[in-house]
């Protein structure tokens, strides 16, 4: 009896030892310390089948579930977990040639450095049928916010399946039909579309402020977005593919720092980084720093000359040169010097169309929701923040404060939400139960940027990243009318960087659009063109 019962002993103590090295495999690390940064102003970024055991479901089965259910029900995580993955096959009809390719709409899930669970974050894959895992790029794709899914990337820009954002297609009303998108990156690359916890349908399984403090942070956001990217690597035998990472907007503070957090703590090297209208410094776009009227100068004249006609970025090279030079000149002299603030009031005046009294009030300094709304006052009309060559009635004209919103960019809500339910549940066949958030408003409340002296930017885990790897190449796209991420900005952050980091890595490319510039043809087409340059 003593031989049988050491025996049931030892056995009991080995199912424990699995079940806790399995409840560790997923733990999210813990956020770094970050330095206290004043919070800025956000923006947008400027929003089940076949089933494969995963990284997050190894997790759950470690944690001796069916254990838990006998002594009593299920715990509080299982009740808030996702279904499992769901794999289909999938066949896309395009322009010369037809794409066969394996979807899968899931989750993983992570945990603490405790093994407790913490959120199961989901995500959407595309891999390209019959390729060498080897060789075959992957690239993995969010967007910003925070508190963006990776929707607008997905259903905009680079998935199989696209959603229009022009003409009838942008308006709240609009129909949300996806159709087979003939510049999709899938051609060269496999996809993996990221939704950040609480976007999408990513959600908590743990309880409690300090979990989504740990989450809704720059620091512990990036950990938990590198670290699903290393699992799902490993989940499907991709550690050997040429990787590449793609970010929207905030992505463009999100993007570098996981590429720095999967070279240094994931042991994970990156190719190529893809920004997209990204958001680099947020020094540049509050408080009192006089570069967030020059970065967007540019962008206000490429408005009023897009007014009378096609414009380019070349037709603005003698803005650039003015906001760099004369502009920058005189905005440093201040109004302490009369004679500069009424020259630079009345130059603006000229270049961006609005009345010239108006521009010697506001001292030719003009705030973005101050452009938005003079640029088109005398018809009761605003600009598009998102892209400022859209306009829209101004529902308070009279009003003496502004009360508007985006033309450019809350009409797209109601399709892209509807499009990626109803792709997500009817062609791919995950069904979550709760709802599904395309831009949580919560998540962008909650947000911690850090609080002190050093407001959240990226440029510091860019230039260290790309002197890490001699190899790793940068990819920026901006659009001619984005007042959410002027492209300037951009343009002056690179321009600062070591030789190292000249022309032949980091590359710049300025279209004709907005923040969603991918919504017009031809800029998407040229888009697409310069991705897969990147990869080849």
């Amino acid at each position: 009896m003593a031989n049988s019962f050491a025996t049931r002993l030892a056995a009991i103590l080995l199912a424990l030892s699995v079940a806790t090295a399995a409840r560790a495999e997923d733990e999210a690390p813990q956020p770094q310390p970050s330095p206290s940064v004043q919070a800025p102003a956000s923006a947008k970024e400027a929003p089940s089948g076949q089933k494969e055991v995963q990284s997050g479901q190894r997790g759950r089965a470690g944690r001796g579930d069916a254990a838990q259910n006998v002594a009593g029900g299920a715990s509080a995580a299982d009740q808030h977990r996702l279904p499992p993955d769901q794999t289909t096959k999938q066949s896309l009809a395009l322009p010369g040639r037809t794409l066969a390719f394996t979807a899968t709409a899931g989750s993983i899930r992570v945990f603490d450095e405790k093994g407790e669970p913490l959120a199961d974050i989901a995500y959407t894959s595309y891999q390209l049928d019959g390729a060498e895992k080897a060789s075959r790029p992957v690239t993995f794709l969010f967007n910003g916010g925070p508190g963006a899914s990776s929707a607008w990337l997905q259903f905009g820009s680079a998935g199989p399946w696209r959603l229009s954002f022009e003409g009838d297609g942008g308006i709240s009303s609009a129909s949300p039909d996806l159709l087979p998108n003939a510049e999709t990156w899938l051609d060269f690359t496999d996809l993996v579309f990221i939704d950040p916890v609480g976007t999408g349908y990513s959600r908590f399984v743990a309880s409690g402020d300090d979990v989504r403090k740990r989450f809704f942070s720059v620091d512990g956001d990036v950990n938990s977005v590198a670290l699903v990217i290393r699992r799902w690597l490993e989940k499907y035998d991709r550690l050997l593919s040429p990787k590449y990472v793609a970010g929207e907007s905030y992505g463009g503070i999100r993007g570098p720092k996981v590429v720095r957090n999967l070279q240094t703590q994931q042991g994970v090297g990156v190719r190529g980084l893809i920004l997209v209208s990204p958001l680099l410094d947020f020094r540049e776009y509050s408080g009192s720093s006089l570069l967030q009227f020059v970065s967007s100068l540019p962008t206000m004249a490429a408005v009023a000359r897009h007014a009378k006609g096609a414009v380019t970025r070349e037709d603005l090279a003698d803005v650039e040169s003015y906001a760099r030079g004369d502009f920058l000149l005189d905005l440093i002299k201040g109004q302490a010097d009369t004679e500069a603030s009424t020259r630079l009031a009345d130059k603006v005046a000229s270049l961006t169309g609005i009345d010239q009294a108006v521009s010697r009030r506001l001292a030719g300094r003009f705030h973005i929701s101050e452009f938005r709304r003079e640029f088109d006052r005398k018809n009761g009309k605003v600009t598009g923040r998102y892209d400022a060559s859209v306009e829209g009635f101004d529902p308070y004209p009279d009003s003496s404060s502004s009360r508007f919103g985006d033309p450019s960019g809350d009409p797209l809500m109601a399709p892209l939400t509807s499009a990626a339910v109803d792709l997500t549940t009817r062609k791919l066949n995950w069904r979550p139960d709760g709802s599904y958030q395309l831009l949580s408003e919560a998540v962008n409340k909650a947000w911690d940027f850090g609080r002190g002296t050093n407001p959240a930017e990226s440029a510091s885990q860019l230039r260290e990243a790309l002197a890490l790897d001699p190899k790793l190449k940068l990819l920026i796209g901006h659009g001619l009318f984005d007042l959410a991420t002027p492209y300037f900005a951009s343009k002056i952050i690179l321009d600062q960087l070591p030789p190292f980091a000249g022309p032949g890595r980091a590359r710049l490319v300025v279209y004709p659009g907005g923040h969603m510039f991918y919504s017009r043809d031809a800029s998407r087409q040229a888009f697409r063109n310069e991705v897969e340059s990147l990869m080849k």
